[in-house]
């Protein structure tokens, strides 16, 4: 027998060249089985080319690098017909590792096909000598080198198939994984080596017709090495292309989602929105009617709170809002739905099928929302009124929800700090309250508003010394519409700062336009509501106005009533401050009503005091009421402040008052609310009478 050697440096090549294949056959059922459709069937053919090149081309290289004391060549046809059948088993593998399960049949079966392939690849090969006589092989080791085959085969898909996931683990695992694949591969082929005999006077038929071992060591080599090489550099470039095309997807479904849940969710409270709210109102009705029971519906408003924004600004404001939708959550039950669906508006859908359950859900709302509450360093105090609406047979949604917010609006107009249950009159009351704040909201744009003026009169001489701008509401249905009807509703809506700045502006435009054509009338007074008094664009709102005008300001006399200057004495007297500095006059009306204390009001930079009408109409029957009287004029005397008296309606009320000493009056006994014409010509005949008075005095 012919004795064979090995070239070192090919058998290292081989080697080196089976781990590679067996690594880029790992990395290619990845990519089979991570693919779909025509994507899968691209990487199945590519990924087969390439793993059976590797394949074949360590069998190639093992082969040339075994030599015999004689010249070798390989039949192209017979070595071209190795290189497929080493593709078809390749492609067999990848289409086992790409199912979804592997049973131990389809393993088994599997195993016995490649490596079936792998052995009839090498044996195939190893014929494309063409020796003559033919190779003979040792049984035993030729038995084992296919018993390799199949357990090397059998392996790799079993390796192949869970590691087809790619993790930072699953490629250490895959490393490692390659090596002993690719020694498996190696083993098999030098077995089946080892088994080969041959005679003493072989011969190679394919010296000259065939390939030659010096020429395509290297080639293959290098072929081999380019094809594993590329074939994993696409398959890299197709990772990164997919994993970020993920990343993509995943970015996309994010915005998705994020988009969706600030479609359906309140963007400062994360609490769902009105949109949502209808959606979970349907459910609870279904609910409702598949189970035969009742559920309610708690509408719930702040009070204070606009004071409380526009006091401490915006932001203030919005983690009030975040802070007290924490606490109602947190005192609702799990399945309740607490949406949020206007600036200080909430509703509770809540699993209380009893009356009496609603009702002790809204006292525990009402009592803790009453807490303080800390925000910015500071403890803000608001209150809820609460309007519940039972659900019951064939009610729609929108009904049940206008219920509850009427019996809200109920609960404000009965105290606040409190809760109601729905009765059928409140709807009406509560369409009449809606439509007469569209009404009011309409009326600046109409020009609806008018301003009345009452004369106030020097206690001594008589003469008029100012005017009082009383608004009216010209109503295009209603007709003039007193104060009293339409103020409460201005002032709980905030409607009654754009209000109010009209009032100013209008009564100082018309002082300016009365002193302009020669009236002597000194003052004009206008009065302030507590939400105008604590806005915080009141001081410049006032400056503004008296700069359009070119009005000094002392020639304007702003009404606070004594309550709302009580409310908050530090921040009133702040407020104050800045309007006496400013040079407007402060008056503080309706004095006497309220609960006073002496030490804060001779803190505040009043200019009157005005006593209130109430103390001055039974003024000739009641000795209380005179002593009262008395006591505020000798109050504000020590003040420093004057004294204005409402509500004269009598000759003895006017004497009385300016026997006390009270300064200035005002009442329908010197002249009823009017039209800015008619108060002009009221006033300059009051003026010319006057005039002829005094020289006449003078004549005498």
């Amino acid at each position: 027998m012919l004795t064979g050697s090995y070239n070192t440096w090919l058998v290292f090549a081989s080697l080196l060249i089976a781990i590679l294949a067996s690594y880029t056959a790992l990395d290619m059922a990845g990519r089979v089985a991570a693919a779909q459709g025509r994507v899968a069937r691209g990487w199945l053919i590519g990924g087969s080319v390439a793993m059976g090149i590797g394949i074949w081309s360590m069998h190639f290289l093992g082969m040339l690098a075994f030599n015999l004391p004689i010249p070798m060549g390989y039949d192209p046809a017979i070595t071209f017909l190795s290189l497929l059948i080493a593709i078809a088993s390749s492609a067999f593998a990848l289409w086992i590792v790409c199912q979804k399960k592997l049973s131990w049949m389809r393993l088994c079966l599997g195993a016995v096909w490649m490596g079936t392939g792998v052995a009839s690849m090498h044996y195939m090969g190893m014929a494309a000598m063409r020796m003559t006589p033919r190779i003979q092989y040792v049984p035993s080791l030729f038995i084992l080198s296919i018993a390799i085959a199949i357990v090397a085969s059998g392996t790799a898909i079993w390796i192949a198939f869970h590691l087809r996931e790619l993790t930072s683990r699953t490629r250490l695992l895959r490393a490692v994984a390659a090596v002993a694949m690719g020694l498996a591969i190696a083993g098999m082929h030098y077995t089946g080596m080892a088994a080969a005999r041959f005679p003493m006077n072989s011969a190679c038929a394919m010296v000259h017709d065939g390939f030659s071992p010096p020429q395509l060591a290297p080639l293959i080599l290098i072929f081999a090495l380019a094809v594993l090489s590329i074939a994993l550099i696409i398959s890299l470039l197709d990772f990164r292309l997919e994993a970020r095309t993920a990343m993509l997807a995943e970015s996309l479904d994010r915005a998705n989602q994020e988009l969706q849940f600030m479609a359906l969710h309140d963007s400062l409270t994360k609490l769902p929105n009105r949109a949502l709210l209808e959606d979970r109102f349907a459910q609870e009705v279904k609910n409702a009617q598949r189970q035969q029971t009742c559920f309610s519906v708690l509408f719930l408003d702040l009070d204070g709170f606009k004071q409380i924004n526009d006091a401490f600004g915006h932001h203030a404001g919005d983690t009030l809002l975040v802070a007290v939708s924490d606490r109602i959550r947190e005192n609702i039950r799990a399945r309740d739905t607490l949406a949020r669906i206007g600036g200080d508006e909430f509703v509770v859908l809540a699993n209380a099928s009893e009356p009496a359950d609603a009702a002790r859900l809204a006292e525990k709302l009402v009592a803790e929302i009453a807490k303080p509450f800390a925000v910015s360093g500071r403890e803000l105090r608001v209150s809820v009124s609460i309007g519940i609406a039972m659900y019951g047979a064939e009610q729609e949604q929108q009904d049940l929800l206008r219920n509850a917010d009427a019996a809200m609006y109920h609960a404000k107009s009965v105290g606040r700090s409190s809760y109601c249950f729905f009765d059928v009159s409140m709807n009406e009351d509560a369409q009449k309250e809606l439509q007469l704040v569209n009404d009011l909201r309409q009326a600046q744009e109409k020009n609806e508003w008018v301003l009345y003026y009452q004369p106030t009169i020097d206690a001594q001489s008589g003469m008029i010394v100012g005017a009082e701008a009383l608004l009216r509401w010209n109503h295009p249905t209603r007709g003039m519409v007193p104060p009293n009807l339409f103020i409460p509703t201005a002032e709980k809506t905030g409607l009654i700062v754009p209000i109010g700045e009209w009032v100013l502006n209008e009564a100082c435009r018309q002082m300016c336009e009365w002193r302009a054509a020669g009236l002597t009338t000194r003052t004009i007074a206008v009065n302030l509501s507590a939400v105008q008094f604590n806005h915080p664009g009141l001081i410049q709102m006032v400056r503004s106005t008296l700069q359009r005008h070119a009005l000094e300001p002392d020639c304007l006399t702003l009404e606070i009533t004594e309550s709302t200057a009580m409310q908050d004495v530090h921040a009133s007297q702040a407020i104050l401050q800045q309007l006496d500095e400013m040079g407007v006059q402060i008056s503080i009306d309706d004095f006497g009503t309220g609960y006073s204390s002496l030490l804060y009001l001779k803190r505040l930079p009043a200019s009157e005091l005005k006593i209130d009408r109430g103390f001055v109409c039974d003024l000739a029957h009641d000795a209380e009421d005179a002593a009262i009287i008395a006591a505020i004029v000798a109050l504000g005397h020590t003040l420093n402040l004057r004294i204005v008296a409402e509500g004269v309606e009598t000759a003895e009320q006017q004497e009385f008052l300016s026997r006390l000493g009270c300064n200035i009056l005002q009442g329908y006994l010197f002249g009823k609310p009017m039209p800015a014409d008619q108060f002009f010509q009221f006033a300059a005949s009051s003026e010319i009478r006057n005039q002829i008075r005094l020289s006449t005095k003078k004549r005498a």
